[in-house]
C-alpha cells in the first residue's frame, strides 16, 4: 500500500495534504486514469501513400460547428430551388469562382480563394455524432454518443496526435499539444449528459484534450425550444464583454495565492511518492501517474501557458475583426496557442444553456442564423484565415471547419409558412453537407464534390468524416495506417477506413 510519510494535519497555510495532491494532479491515479500498456506503435509514422503534402502541417486548428450547420445556408446554397428548400436567405458570389455562399457570409466570401470547399460530405448517422466526426470509429449510436467513456469509442484525433508525438520523442512545447476550447464539450448546457468525441478512449485520460475555461459577461439574449419548453439564454456566442478571459480549466490556472515556496513544498511531498513507487514503475498506471504529475507542475509554473490565453495582449481592432463573441475570441486564442507551439487546437461552437442550441436549428432557424450564427462564423473564420496568412502561419497550419451533419433540404415550418418569420427550422440530415479546409498542404481555390439540385444527396465524390481525418493525419506527417493497440492488444489503424483525399491536396 502506498503511504505518505507524516501526519494527517493541515499545512501551516490551512491547505490539507489531500488538497495538495489534488492541486498537483495526483488524483488521476485514484480515479483510475490509465494508458494502455499495449499502446505501442505497430507501424512507423512515415510516408507510404506517395501523395503530396505529407508533414506539411505543423499544427491544426479545428473549428467544430456543433449541432449540424445547414449546407443550404452556408457553403452550398441552391438559389434555383423552390422557396421551401432554398429558404429566406439569398446567395452571393465569392472570390472562389463557381462557389456561391449564403448572403450571411460576406467576409468569408472574400477569402474563399484560400480554401477548398467540400460539398459532398455524407454518412449514415443523422444524430449529434461528434464522436463520428472527430474519431475514426466505424459506427455510432446514441448510447455511445451520450457516454464519453463507452468502451467502444476510438480515440479523438487530437489525442492520437499527442500520443504519437510523445511515443516518437517529439519535443514537448511550453503549451499543451492537444487543447479544447472554450470549455469542456457540452458542459454548459442544461442537460446532464456530456457528448462523446474529444476524449482519448483506450489511450487513457492522460491524452484527453487539455480544456480551457471561459469567464465573461454574455450580452446576447436567445430563445431556444426543447421538449415543448421555450427558454431564453444569455448566450456568449452572440456577444461578450471585451474584458472576457480564458484560463486553464480544472485548476490548471495558477491561483493568485500560490507562491513558489508553496510549490516547493508540494514538490517535496511528491518526492515521497517517487520513493514509494520505485518498484511499481513498470506498471502502466504509474507511468501515466508520472506524466500527470509533471504536466501539473508545468501548468503551475510556466508563465507562457497563461500568456497564450491572454486576449488583452491583442489589439482591440483585431479582436473585433474576429468578432466580440465566444467563438470569435476562442478562434483568436487558438491562433495564439498554435503560435506558442500547440499541435492540435479544437474550437467548439457548442451548446449553451439549452439543448437545441448551437447550430441545432430545429426552431427559430432564421432568427438564429441572422442574429448570431452566420455573423459569428463569418467574422471568426475569415479573420483566422487572414490573420494566419499575414503572420506567415497559414502555410504550416491546417484549418478545418467541420460539423457533424447537415440540415434537411425542406424546411419544417412548425405551423408557419416558410416565408414567415417565426419558429420554422431544419432537422438533422447526414446524407449531404459541407466542410471547408484551408492552409498547410490544401489546394487554394477549389470546390470538391457536388450535391443534387436541393442539396439532399451527393451526386459526385462522396466524402466521409473519416476521409477528413485520414487526410489530416497525412498532412501532419502521420501515415493513417499507423497502428495503435487498445488495452487488449487489438490493433487499430489511426485513420480507420478513411482515405487520403488527393483531390484536396496542393
Amino acid at each position: 500500500m502506498l503511504r505518505i510519510r507524516g501526519s494527517h494535519r493541515q499545512l501551516c497555510d490551512g491547505v490539507s495534504r489531500r488538497d495538495v495532491l489534488q492541486a498537483c494532479g495526483l488524483g488521476a491515479l485514484a480515479a483510475g486514469s490509465t494508458l494502455s500498456g499495449n499502446g505501442l506503435l505497430g507501424a512507423t509514422a512515415k510516408e507510404a501513400s506517395g501523395l503530396p503534402g505529407f508533414g506539411k502541417a505543423k499544427s491544426v486548428i479545428m473549428l467544430f460547428l456543433y449541432g449540424g450547420a445547414s449546407q443550404l445556408e452556408t457553403f452550398d446554397p441552391k438559389p434555383e430551388a423552390p422557396i421551401e428548400v432554398r429558404g429566406r436567405l439569398g446567395s452571393i458570389e465569392s472570390s472562389l469562382p463557381g462557389c456561391r455562399l449564403c448572403e450571411g457570409l460576406p467576409n468569408l466570401a472574400r477569402v474563399m480563394d484560400r480554401t477548398t470547399v467540400i460539398r459532398s460530405m455524407t454518412h449514415p448517422f443523422p444524430i449529434h455524432g461528434t464522436a463520428f466526426s472527430v474519431t475514426s470509429t466505424p459506427f455510432l449510436d446514441t448510447p455511445m454518443q451520450d457516454n464519453p467513456r463507452d468502451a467502444r469509442h476510438w480515440p479523438f484525433i487530437g489525442s492520437i496526435v499527442d500520443f504519437l508525438d510523445q511515443q516518437q520523442g517529439r519535443a514537448a512545447t511550453d503549451v499543451p499539444r492537444n487543447v479544447g476550447m472554450p470549455f469542456l464539450h457540452s458542459s454548459r448546457r442544461a442537460h446532464p449528459i456530456h457528448n462523446a468525441g474529444p476524449y482519448a478512449a483506450f489511450l487513457g485520460q492522460t491524452y484527453d484534450p487539455i480544456w480551457t475555461d471561459f469567464e465573461g459577461e454574455a450580452l446576447h439574449s436567445q430563445k431556444y425550444h426543447f421538449a415543448s419548453t421555450i427558454t431564453t439564454a444569455i448566450d456568449p456566442y452572440g456577444g461578450v464583454n471585451p474584458d472576457c478571459r480564458f484560463q486553464w480549466a480544472k485548476g490548471d490556472a495558477t491561483p493568485p495565492e500560490l507562491t513558489l515556496d508553496r510549490l516547493s513544498l508540494r514538490r517535496s511531498l511528491l518526492e515521497q511518492f517517487d520513493f514509494a513507487r520505485r518498484d511499481l514503475e513498470s506498471q502502466s498506471r504509474i507511468r501515466e501517474f508520472s506524466r500527470t504529475q509533471e504536466r501539473a507542475f508545468s501548468y503551475l509554473t510556466n508563465p507562457r501557458l497563461h500568456e497564450a490565453l491572454d486576449l488583452q495582449r491583442e489589439p482591440i481592432g483585431l479582436r473585433e475583426q474576429y468578432g466580440m463573441n465566444l467563438f470569435g475570441q476562442s478562434s483568436l486564442v487558438a491562433r495564439r496557442l498554435v503560435e506558442a507551439g500547440s499541435r492540435f487546437v479544437t474550437v467548439f461552437w457548442d451548446e449553451y444553456g439549452s439543448v437545441n442550441s448551437g447550430w441545432d436549428t430545429h426552431y427559430w432557424h432564421y432568427p438564429r442564423l441572422t442574429e448570431q450564427l452566420l455573423p459569428g462564423l463569418d467574422h471568426a473564420f475569415s479573420a483566422l484565415i487572414l490573420d494566419l496568412e499575414q503572420r506567415g502561419l497559414l502555410e504550416e497550419t491546417l484549418v478545418l471547419c467541420i460539423t457533424e451533419h447537415g440540415r434537411t433540404p425542406k424546411l419544417d415550418p412548425h405551423g408557419d409558412h416558410p416565408s414567415g418569420a417565426n419558429q420554422g427550422g431544419r432537422n438533422h440530415w447526414s446524407r449531404a453537407y459541407s466542410s471547408v479546409l484551408a492552409g498547410a498542404g490544401i489546394c487554394r481555390g477549389k470546390v470538391v464534390g457536388r450535391t443534387d439540385r436541393i442539396a439532399a444527396d451527393v451526386e459526385e465524390f462522396p466524402v466521409s468524416p473519416q476521409d477528413i481525418l485520414a487526410t489530416t493525419y497525412h498532412l501532419l506527417g502521420i501515415d493513417p495506417q499507423t497502428l495503435i493497440h487498445d488495452r487488449t492488444g487489438r490493433p487499430y489503424a489511426v485513420g480507420g477506413s478513411g482515405r487520403i483525399l488527393r483531390e484536396v491536396l496542393a
